[in-house]
């Protein structure tokens, strides 16, 4: 199974299109570069769990493994859950 690669960063709904650097936790909630490091301090507001680069999935292969269209969009406030 292949990364839905999710199209939109869920804390400030910004376009991430396949080539774009985005951050995924492991249950591949994504996230902007801006809010990733500025908001979240590098931790999933939804799981706690730690942000890292998404992958860059090759040009070749979006047309038999496309990219996700469905936008999950959290808003404000997105912060990072209480430790």
């Amino acid at each position: 199974m292949a990364l839905e690669l999710r199209p939109n960063c869920e804390c400030c709904d910004r376009n991430l299109p396949p080539d774009a650097e985005a951050y995924i936790c492991s249950f591949e909630c994504t996230w902007c570069p801006d809010c990733t490091t500025g908001v979240l301090n590098g931790v999933c507001p939804n799981c706690g769990g730690e942000l890292v680069r998404r992958p860059v999935r090759p040009a070749g292969k979006l047309a038999a493994n496309p990219a996700s269209t469905v936008r999950v969009f959290k808003g404000e406030p997105c912060s990072p859950r209480a430790a």
